[in-house]
């Protein structure tokens, strides 16, 4: 029980932490700015043993994008947000790819691929959508030879009017 506590505390703790360390390594009590810039991914390591993995669109709350958390790596929810722009795309398709894209930036800046993918949980605002949702699934995963197991689920709404939110746990 209590490693599961300390688990649940750790991860609460990278969330909260990261969303102000984005750009900054902590290890130990020392704190150092890294350089960054906009479109650079960056890792915070922090005294959990845990890593926090940013990269593509910056979290729209205060989270970690992705954790390291040693042989698995968790990636939060991403819509399909462009990075570059800050803006979400229009329609499922191509916020499905966007998302997809995202959380395929979060695993190379793991040092990753899609083949470490074992689970996905995917979100529609309407699960009328299912069906161009598993078009654009199905390419991105279209090399891979074990798909991942998954989850979808029909929901009331998701951040900032995204009509899909996916996520990710990736083993190494």
């Amino acid at each position: 029980m209590k490693r599961v506590q300390s688990y649940v505390i750790s991860v609460v703790a990278v969330g909260l932490v990261s969303a102000f360390l984005i750009g900054k390594t902590v290890s130990g009590d020392a704190v150092k700015t890294m350089e960054r810039s906009e479109s650079a991914a960056s890792v915070v390591a922090l005294q959990s043993g845990h890593t926090g993995i940013y990269g593509g669109a910056r979290p729209l709350a205060p989270y970690s994008p992705g954790v390291d958390a040693g042989e698995t790596v968790y990636l939060s929810g991403q819509v399909g947000i462009n990075p570059e722009t800050g803006s979400l795309h229009d329609g499922v398709e191509a916020q499905a790819r966007q998302a997809l894209e995202n959380l395929h930036k979060l695993l190379t800046e793991a040092g990753l691929s899609k083949s470490h993918v074992v689970r996905a949980t995917v979100y529609l605002d309407d699960i009328e959508n299912y069906g161009a949702l598993n078009a654009v699934y199905g390419d991105f995963f279209e090399e891979v030879n074990v798909k991942p197991s998954r989850s979808t689920v029909g929901v009331a709404a998701l951040p900032i009017g995204a009509a899909v939110e996916i996520d990710f746990i990736a083993v190494k």
